[in-house]
């Protein structure tokens, strides 16, 4: 795409008044690239339900670069692999792979499930022989079909899950989560930890374990332990963990209780049941969501890909998946199968997913003046839009960079006031556009000699450091783009 630039008026560029400056105007296309921005993006399962699925099989060096929007690399591991003895812990697991990814720029995600139906003892054994109440349930027959034929492996008859309301379970979990809140509480290659301790595969219901009930008494220490831990990197609810048996109803229903509180300790929300069922349930928890992604990221993971399509018939064209991003506002969507056979399938779907999920930040319009002078004001026009389904939780300001002809920082002129944090979100293509006029000075004290430089437009920190990526051309490699030139003279002489 290219950076359309319009003169208007006699010579060059005019603001319309005849005494007024000329001015330079562009109109930005959107180039419609894959953006990888905090707090957003796909997201790759690495260890999921089985420590063998699913990007655990991809060779040491294969970190799929080629799946366009992959922020976040996804690690469910059940405890009973990283505290395999009592206070010894092999954080190995989380390490290795995810030194492979945050080397290409990405994040890590984590999970903790305390029961896998897949594993005897997703808790530790040892906590059992500790004294804690543990039940023993049969695994679902389907369930063997189903990870013999994915991953050629054998599901025990029967497993154990612990009793979630026992202290000395919720002893011993505490004392590993505060283990690994030393280790990755507040890590800056942490996106998030999931409230995962409670449930069939940490997801907050008990199906296919025993289908015990607990009330949200349980369910609330739950959330309280981890929020006690995890004091700086983002915490995680799911929505089943947010829902209870109510007498004389069927199935669970929504606990406002569980959901307030979630809410009060800044938690996110995650929906483990996107494309499952028949018919595909797509935004179960629309509603609760609600309470969520004005503050907090929604995170999506849809049914198993291969599963939904050749054995439950609900994935079809992937149309639905892209519809629970837009009712849920979802800021992440998970990759839930291998992930190059889910992008060779998927490749249009992704696409489309890449240009509504999360935030992206469109700079519709900027003018300037196309000659300033030192030390006296100026103003930039510019008109901002949120092409995304999601806030820009993050924030960010814009910032203008000028550039010498060898590509060396003169001036770096923040805009204050505006923050594109603000920018409301709505249906493709109907996003509010929102006008800013920012007045920007070259100090003096910069020493900028007269000549001509590129100007370029940022996003990020109040300090002018890019963090954001834009759909637009002419990247400088650091988040910068190119929109034109100004040309900057020296302050009129005092007479």
């Amino acid at each position: 795409m290219t950076l359309s630039m319009l003169l208007v008026g006699a010579a060059a560029l005019s603001a319309g008044a005849d005494d007024a400056p000329p001015r330079v105007t562009v109109t930005p296309n959107d180039t419609g690239e894959a953006l990888v921005n905090p707090g957003m993006g796909w997201v790759l399962y690495y260890y999921d339900q089985h420590m063998g699925r699913y990007g655990s099989r991809l060779a040491a060096h294969d970190t799929v670069d080629d799946f366009p929007g992959v922020s976040t690399i996804y690690m469910a591991i059940p405890w009973a692999f990283l505290e395999p003895r009592e206070g010894r812990y092999d954080w190995s697991v989380i390490d290795t792979p995810a030194q492979r990814w945050i080397a290409k720029g990405k994040r890590i995600a984590l999970r903790f499930p305390c029961c896998e139906p897949c594993y005897e003892y997703a808790t530790p054994k040892w906590v059992a022989d500790a004294g804690a109440a543990f039940h023993r349930f049969a695994t679902v027959e389907r369930h063997h079909k189903w990870y013999k034929e994915s991953l050629d492996f054998d599901v025990p008859k029967h497993c154990y899950a612990p009793d979630y309301a026992d202290e000395v379970f919720l002893a011993r979990h505490g004392a590993f989560l505060a283990a690994a809140a030393r280790r990755y509480d507040g890590n800056p290659h942490v996106a998030y930890v999931d409230v995962g301790s409670f449930g069939t595969w940490g997801e907050g219901h008990t199906s296919y374990s025993g289908g015990q009930a607990y009330g949200p008494e349980v369910r609330m220490k739950h959330l309280e332990l981890y929020a006690r831990h995890f004091t700086r990197t983002l915490l995680v609810a799911g929505d089943d963990f947010m829902r209870v048996r109510a007498r004389g109803r069927r199935g669970r229903v929504e606990h406002k209780g569980l959901i307030d509180r979630a809410v009060e300790l800044g938690m996110a929300l995650r929906d483990d049941s996107v494309m499952v069922g028949k018919p595909p349930r797509v935004a179960e928890s629309e509603k609760m969501a609600r309470r969520f992604w004005p503050r907090r990221p929604v995170i999506l993971e849809p049914a198993h890909y291969g599963m939904a399509v050749r054995w439950w018939r609900t994935w079809g064209d992937g149309s639905g998946y892209l519809e629970s991003i837009e009712r849920y506002h979802a800021s992440y969507a998970g990759v839930h199968w291998w992930p190059r056979e889910f992008l060779k399938e998927n490749r249009e779907l992704i696409d489309r997913v890449n240009r509504r999920l999360g935030y992206r930040i469109q700079l519709r319009e900027a003018s300037w003046p196309r000659e300033v002078a030192v030390g006296r004001p100026w103003t930039l026009r510019t008109t901002w839009r949120n092409a995304g389904v999601a806030p820009c939780l993050p924030g960010g300001r814009p910032a203008v960079t000028l550039k010498d002809r060898k590509g060396g920082i003169v001036a770096v002129l923040t805009i204050d006031g505006f923050d594109v944090r603000a920018l409301p979100v709505g249906k493709p293509g109907k996003a509010e556009d929102v006008a800013h006029e920012a007045d920007l000075a070259i100090s003096p004290t910069l020493r900028v000699g007269p000549g001509t430089y590129d100007l370029l437009i940022s996003v990020g920190a109040a300090d002018g450091t890019p963090r954001i990526a834009l759909p637009l051309p002419a990247d400088d490699g650091d988040r910068r783009y190119r929109l034109g030139e100004i040309t900057v003279t020296e302050p009129p002489k005092a007479p």
